[in-house]
């Protein structure tokens, strides 16, 4: 074959978006009710099981051309189609889920805290006292943010859910922690200078015909925060409260669900300390950078839908094509998504305002608004469990619910959180305000088993909030049973009311 031959030959397979190693490189419901009151059933979510409560009530809205060829290419063409193409079904350009048809893939999420003898109540303590954690990372990001120098980069750094993914040639199994809040893709690798336990083997890339160590000249390389050049691309990935993965990057084959795809950059990890990891084998960035899932796949659509905080029930992740959204009508509310060229990991929200009960809270729109230092604003973040909200808002939002609420504060702090509610022990209904975020262009109404948690055991009803300096954030109790979509490509973010654990 001649080189114009192979030329041509390259320029047909890349007309037909198909790499070829020797031609180019793979690149990367509710009852009836009067309109000021509704009724949540007595097995809402934000109940434990026996609880003797039969509803709470709320008040509000329900809502749940053509080439010439050769002999040479003939045949060269003929013994792809035979030999070659099946190992091209999924590449980062065509992620193809055979199952269905569609690009793109779906991966079930498991909580963290799935299969621990916890009650409901019990499980959102837990993944609150992870919540705080998260927060101060969070917090010292934004502080970093504002201030002239940064000696090193803070990732947000662990999560609530577990996704299961495979990685290699034969896949290994293991579970990674999913996470919109940082980019980098790693995993524990051997040989192990310092490795905290996982229920799994850990990754050994002397057993994978697929794996390659990342050169320094790449563009994923380049995009690391902190980097050195030894033997390849060596990284240091650190969190804020200190926690840090270190070791080289490389490429491999990593499995999802019915899809594999080549090449996906990550970090293999040999080094690894702090707490927040021990769950899965590494964690899976879904942020906005260059490092994370989303932008090696180019793919510019995913979402996610949240279950409550509930052992028996699945959530799920979906990727490309399969992430949009069928449901018409005014069940979508869709707002902007904003970049921070300070924290550029991050999903930030348009917060212009917030309704309780039938108040509107005097906040100025200029609370939520990023700062030129890129201090404040919120975010939307899957691994952050109750929302936290700038402090004078949150006292703000206290102040109404208890206004609101005809119900006795309770101070014990039994539960956690900073508002609380002593249950009537002669009623078996409780009235709790109507709660609306209202982002640019959408104004989010939630159900109230998404803020108000009741636990009768401890005799108390708690408001699924709390108070941050520096950064807001939109936690995953509120988006629970909710398709949450995020469109890259039109720079917007949906809501969808959905049953998640039917979906």
């Amino acid at each position: 074959m001649t080189r114009l031959e192979v030329q041509l030959l390259c320029d047909i397979l890349s007309s037909i978006d198909v790499d070829i190693w020797f031609c180019c490189t793979v690149t990367p419901y509710s009852p009836l009710y009067s309109p000021s009151l509704r009724r949540l059933p007595p097995s809402s979510p934000s109940f434990l099981e026996g609880d003797t409560l039969s509803s709470i009530t709320q008040q509000g809205k329900l809502d749940f051309g053509s080439h010439s060829s050769s002999p040479v290419i003939f045949a060269v063409l003929t013994i792809i189609h035979l030999f070659v193409w099946p190992t091209c079904s999924t590449s980062r350009h065509a992620l193809v889920d055979h199952t269905t048809g569609k690009t793109g893939f779906r991966v079930t999420l498991k909580h963290i805290d799935s299969g621990r003898n916890l009650t409901k109540f019990e499980r959102l303590q837990h993944a609150m006292k992870r919540g705080k954690l998260r927060l101060k990372r969070l917090s010292s990001m934004a502080l970093a943010a504002s201030e002239a120098e940064v000696k090193s980069p803070v990732h947000a750094g662990n999560g609530e859910f577990l996704m299961q993914l495979s990685i290699g040639t034969p896949p290994e199994t293991y579970p990674a922690i999913m996470d919109t809040g940082s980019d980098l893709i790693w995993t524990q690798c051997k040989p192990c200078t310092q490795c905290f336990d996982q229920q799994t083997p850990i990754f050994d890339p002397e057993k994978s015909s697929s794996f390659s160590k990342l050169s320094c000249s790449s563009d994923l390389c380049a995009a690391l925060p902190i980097s050195t050049c030894d033997d390849g691309c060596e990284y240091l990935y650190t969190y804020g409260d200190y926690s840090s993965t270190q070791g080289f990057m490389a490429t491999e084959t990593f499995t999802f669900g019915q899809v594999s795809v080549p090449n996906v950059g990550f970090g293999c990890g040999e080094d690894n300390e702090g707490s927040g990891f021990t769950q899965g084998a590494g964690l899976v960035g879904l942020g906005r950078g260059p490092l994370s899932l989303v932008s090696q796949l180019e793919e510019p659509k995913f979402s996610y839908c949240l279950t409550s905080v509930d052992d028996t029930k699945a959530s799920t992740l979906l990727m490309g094509s399969l992430a949009g959204v069928n449901t018409g009508g005014n069940a979508i509310k869709t707002t902007s998504l904003i970049k921070n060229p300070a924290q550029p990991s991050f999903y930030y929200l348009p917060l212009e305002g917030i309704t309780v009960g039938d108040t509107l809270l005097p906040i100025k729109k200029s609370t939520f608004a990023l700062n030129e230092d890129g201090s404040g604003g919120m975010i939307i973040d899957s691994g952050t469990t109750i929302t936290y909200l700038e402090e004078s808002v949150f006292d703000l939002v206290k102040k109404a619910f208890i206004s609101h609420t005809k119900l006795q504060v309770d101070n014990s702090g039994s539960a956690g959180l900073d508002l609380c509610f002593t249950l009537p022990s002669d009623s078996n209904t409780v009235e709790v305000p109507n709660l609306v975020f209202h982002f640019a262009g959408a104004d989010l109404d939630l159900p109230g088993e998404n803020y108000m948690i009741g636990d009768s055991s401890l005799g108390v009803v708690c408001l699924a909030m709390g108070s941050s300096s520096g950064m807001s954030v939109f936690g995953n109790v509120q988006q629970q049973n909710m398709l949450v979509l995020h469109d890259l490509e039109k720079e917007t973010l949906s809501f969808v009311p959905t049953q998640c654990d039917q979906f």
